[in-house]
């Protein structure tokens, strides 16, 4: 990404007259009152065992009564602990520290004893009539302190249209897998909203501010004011309830949700409110500078203090709080002393209020801007923070850690966490090698300092389910994970392998194999997988020289392989629900290699004016792209529909329904105004998007290529960006509704496109 930032010329300080006048009517609006938190933040043993039964009716439904849930909050040896064993009234047992920890004893023995499967795309989770008994008893304790799961970005490319159902889904799948620390974002606009309404902003101000709810995360970091917005009121009143709901259910099971702090950001409007405190301007991408408080001004402090007491108030609190300084921008100076007064005071400001506060901060500026971030710098940003009062989270160590180059961060607690992808882009990847071994390599290397979790920060899920459950492997073991033998697990339970015919068996280990060592293997492509051409607006190449076939990080032949195997037994594992998403998945990554191979041909015939082959060749890939969307119609993952219609379903008139469906569109195709360097980043492989959006790009592209083979005249490149720009725009505009559920058989469709292409590959 690319991002400049830029200053205004700071203003005289306050005179003492004007800074105690503000401080006053700050105090008589009531910000400074002593407010009792309206939600419950604390559940002991005795409610998290209720919550925790809860979780398994809803996970295993009539076997409930099967199970006895106890927890029993004391921890051994410092660590959280669960066991499963089998009750003299013939029970299983399931015990545990916490809700958390039961839950995991509870998925441990489902997926030991049952061929239990859960994940976000594909299941296996129908049981037995009768439940197995276990038959020893089975006790794991976590070695690391933390498991932290989400990212700020995943709350918009996943999670923005999410209600109480699917939120209740994710919570039990995070405690499932033995998650305690989630990253909890959601409802921010109502603390800010507050806080600023308190300050004197009116909502019309404010609406210049808060951005469209596809957006608010890079809001919240700081990046950018207003975009896809003005947000509505009823918008931020429903996510106020639903954060209460997600924080209840969340600290119900002994999780610790972590909640933001102020960094700095203030309205655009705050310079004509307050033209005598300094502030700053940065700028993020392409997007207009938004306004920082120049930290040594005293009502940085006051507002912060401000915004921890409203949130408190709403929330409640756990007492860590998330705070990123420069997300992806440059401080204003590299003067240390500046650098240490901001850390100084976004965490005094947090104490102010909670003395108990812990910062969580993510270390992605450190890869970022790793040129402006010297050792020095790293330093003077932590050092004013006690050590035990500081989290860091290594946001990318799965690809491209920092924490060696920080100095371990010079004495803070720090997480080891997996981004793996970005925009949830759809590709097959992983770093498989690194996730299951360098966790518990540095739980022990003495140079990690003092390395105390693990988390997930990827920017997208839905995608991937393989190396996300490796990751999760970790949680409960002292030992590096042993791919092979979880693999054949992890097959037996997702595909049900159990009654499958040992020729069967052996070619789905086979396919697995080879994806395991080539497309999860990954160690080059920095960007969670190489994005297809079919994702991105044709650009022209005028050069013949520089014209070059796209490749992806893997040999395509190990994709071919794994996908003759798993060809070879559809018929048998058609019964898989994981089984059949695999199958598409797979057919989807090489349908997509295909085609970048395919577009390169056309390119190819374009230059040396071969009209024929160009026309030949173009309609094999405008049929490619029409196949590729015929493929993804056949999974509900696959699909536009839900991500649009879930937009929609939020709005509760004709103009919200309008401004969602816009956010939803907008965020997955242009991101920014057109031509922004962002279009395009959370692209997806969704049928409706693929055929009525990314085909239609390049029938365009294509149409004026081919009119410049017949009239000989130069292809105009910055005429069909124009067009090209004109018709995204519209198309996100557009109110077409797509099919929410899939139709037609995968694996028919699979085989259909296996025979029609597979031969194309030599």
């Amino acid at each position: 990404m690319h991002h400049t930032i830029s200053y205004n010329r700071p203003y005289r300080r306050l005179t003492l007259l004007a800074t105690v006048a503000i401080i006053l009517c700050i105090n008589s609006s009531g910000i400074c009152r002593e407010q009792k938190p309206v939600l419950k933040s604390e559940y002991n043993a005795s409610e998290q065992q209720e919550a925790a039964k809860e979780l398994v009716k809803r996970i295993t439904g009539n076997h409930a009564r099967d199970f006895k849930v106890v927890v029993t909050p004391e921890q051994k040896d410092g660590k959280d602990w669960f066991a499963f064993d089998t009750t003299d009234d013939g029970r299983i047992v399931l015990e545990g520290n916490n809700g958390v920890s039961v839950a995991s004893a509870l998925h441990t023995y489902l997926k030991q004893y049952c061929e239990f499967h859960l994940s976000w795309c594909g299941n296996h989770t129908e049981l037995p009539a009768k439940l197995p008994r276990p038959a020893r008893r089975v006790e794991r304790t976590s070695p690391y302190v933390y498991r932290y799961y989400l990212n700020y970005c995943t709350f918009n490319y996943s999670i923005s249209w999410w209600d109480e159902t699917r939120w209740q889904q994710e919570i039990d799948f995070m405690a499932l897998n033995g998650i305690n620390m989630p990253l909890a974002l959601t409802g921010q606009n109502t603390v800010w909203q507050k806080v600023y309404r308190r300050l004197g902003f009116t909502d019309k101000e404010l609406e210049g501010f808060f951005s469209g709810p596809a957006f608010f995360n890079w809001f919240w970091m700081g990046n950018l004011d207003g975009w896809g917005g003005p947000l509505p009121q009823s918008f931020i009143d429903r996510h106020e309830a639903l954060q209460k709901f997600i924080l209840a259910r969340e600290r119900s099971l002994g999780m610790t949700p972590v909640l933001p702090a102020f960094t700095g950001h203030v309205p655009p409007s705050f310079e004509k409110k307050f033209p005598a405190i300094r502030v700053s301007k940065t700028e993020w991408i392409d997007y207009p500078a938004v306004t920082l408080l120049n930290p040594s001004e005293e009502m940085f402090g006051t507002i912060a203090k401000l915004f921890l007491e409203e949130q408190i108030a709403t929330y409640g609190t756990n007492h860590f709080y998330t705070a990123d300084t420069f997300n992806e921008n440059l401080p204003p100076t590299s003067d240390a002393e500046y650098l240490s007064t901001m850390s100084k005071v976004v965490y005094d400001g947090m104490t102010a209020v909670d003395p108990q506060a812990v910062w969580l901060m993510q270390a992605w500026l450190f890869y970022h801007q790793a040129d402006f971030w010297s050792e020095e710098k790293i330093e003077a940003l932590l050092k004013p923070i006690p050590d035990d009062r500081m989290l860091l989270l290594d946001l990318f160590a799965d690809y491209n850690p920092v924490w060696e180059r920080a100095r371990a961060f010079f004495g803070k607690n720090w997480i080891w966490c997996m981004l793996q992808n970005f925009g949830q882009r759809q590709c097959l990847c992983g770093t498989s090698d690194t996730v299951a071994e360098e966790p518990h390599r540095l739980l022990h290397d003495p140079s990690a300092g003092n390395m105390k979790g693990i988390g997930l920060t990827m920017e997208g899920i839905n995608q991937n389910p393989f190396i996300f459950a490796l990751m999760l492997e970790n949680v409960w073991q002292d030992a590096p994970v042993d791919r092979e033998a979880f693999l054949r697990k992890y097959l037996t339970n997702r595909y049900g392998l159990r009654n499958a015919s040992a020729k069967t068996a052996d070619r789905i280990g086979k396919a697995w194999r080879s994806l395991l060592n080539s497309v999860y293997s990954n160690h080059t492509n920095p960007d969670g997988g190489r994005q297809s051409v079919l994702t991105l607006r044709p650009v022209f190449e005028p050069d013949t020289s520089k014209l070059t076939c796209p490749r992806n990080f893997f040999a395509r032949d190990s994709l071919l392989q794994a996908w003759d195997s798993m060809m070879l037994c559809a018929e048998e594992l058609a019964p898989s629900d994981g089984f059949r998403y695999d199958l598409v998945d797979v057919t989807r990554q090489a349908m997509a290699e295909l085609l970048d191979s395919l577009h390169y041909e056309v390119q190819k015939a374009y230059h040396a004016r071969d009209i024929a082959r160009f026309e030949r060749r173009s309609a094999g890939v405008l049929e490619l792209i029409g196949e590729i969307d015929a493929l993804l119609s056949t999974r509900r993952e696959f699909l536009l529909g839900p991500w649009v219609e879930s937009a929609r379903a939020l709005g509760t008139d004709a103009g919200e329904k309008a401004l969602y469906e816009w956010n939803a569109k907008t965020q997955i195709t242009l991101w920014g105004k057109p031509g922004s360097p962002l279009n395009d980043y959370a692209s997806k492989h969704w049928a409706g998007l693929v055929g009525d959006f990314y085909r239609e790009r390049f029938s365009m592209f294509y149409a004026g290529q081919l009119a410049s083979l017949r009239s000989g005249n130069p292809f105009d490149a910055e005429a069909f960006k124009t067009r090209c720009l004109a018709f995204e725009q519209h198309w996100a505009e557009g109110s077409k509704h797509y099919a929410t559920e899939p139709t037609h058989d995968e694996t028919a469709v699979c085989r259909r496109l296996y025979d029609k292409y597979r031969n194309d590959f030599k």
